[in-house]
C-alpha cells in the first residue's frame, strides 16, 4: 500500500483530505510533527509546490499538499495567502474580515463577492512536484456566522448554489461544492495513476 503524507499540521485539513481520498487504497497520515515549511510563494500554487517539495524530502514518501484560502473581493483579494495567518484564531480571523468588510463600506450582499480557492500540488519521493491543479468555489461573506461544521472562515462563507454556509453543509455537499473538493475531482485520477506507476511506497 502507497503511503501519501498530507503536507499539513491542521487538524481538519488532513482529516478533510482523508476523507476525500478514503476511495483510493492509500495509507495517508500527516507530515510529521515539528516540521515547518515556510510559506514565501506569492500564489497559492507556489506554496503549494513548496509544501509538497519539502515534506516529500523530508519523509521520503509522495506527499499532497494544498494551498487554499479566501479572497475578498472588496478586500482587493485579501486575506488571499495569508488567509491561515490573519489572525490567531478562527473566531479572530473571523472577527477581523467581518470588521474590515465593515470598515470597507462592504454591506450590501452584491458587494460582499468572495471565493475559496484550493492548489494542490503532488510530490514524488525524490520532492518533485509532478501534479498540479486548482480548485474554485465562489461565494459571499455573510454579516454573521451560520452553522457549527467546518473550520476557519466556514462559518462566514455562503455559497448561493446550495443557499447555505460551508460550515451548514453536511461533508458529501462540501466536498461537491468546494474549493479542495473540486480541486481532488480534477486531480484524483491522475493521481490514481501516477501512485499506480510508482514501484516503491515508504
Amino acid at each position: 500500500m502507497t503511503t501519501l503524507v498530507i503536507a499539513s499540521g491542521n487538524a481538519g485539513k488532513v482529516r478533510e483530505f482523508g476523507q476525500l481520498l478514503a476511495d483510493l487504497g492509500l495509507e495517508t497520515r500527516p507530515q510529521p510533527d515539528g516540521l515547518d515549511v515556510e510559506e514565501t510563494g506569492n500564489t497559492f500554487a507556489a506554496n503549494a509546490r513548496l509544501k509538497a517539495s519539502a515534506v516529500a524530502r523530508a519523509t521520503g514518501c509522495w506527499a499532497l499538499a494544498d494551498d487554499s484560502g479566501l479572497s475578498v473581493d472588496a478586500l482587493g483579494g485579501a486575506p488571499g495567502v495569508h488567509s491561515a495567518r490573519y489572525a490567531d484564531s478562527d473566531g479572530a480571523r473571523i472577527e477581523r474580515l467581518l470588521r474590515e468588510l465593515g470598515e470597507a463600506g462592504a454591506h450590501d450582499p452584491a458587494s460582499r463577492g468572495a471565493c475559496f480557492t484550493a492548489a494542490l500540488a503532488l510530490a514524488n519521493p525524490a520532492g518533485e512536484v509532478v501534479l498540479e491543479v486548482e480548485g474554485i468555489c465562489p461565494g459571499q461573506i455573510l454579516e454573521a456566522p451560520r452553522g457549527e461544521g467546518g473550520f476557519g472562515y466556514d462559518p462566514v462563507f455562503f455559497v448561493p448554489e446550495a443557499g447555505l454556509t460551508f460550515a451548514e453543509m453536511p461533508h458529501s455537499q462540501k466536498a461537491e461544492l468546494g474549493h479542495r473538493g473540486r480541486a481532488f475531482a480534477a486531480l484524483k485520477p491522475q493521481l490514481q495513476e501516477a501512485l499506480m506507476a510508482a514501484t516503491e511506497s515508504c
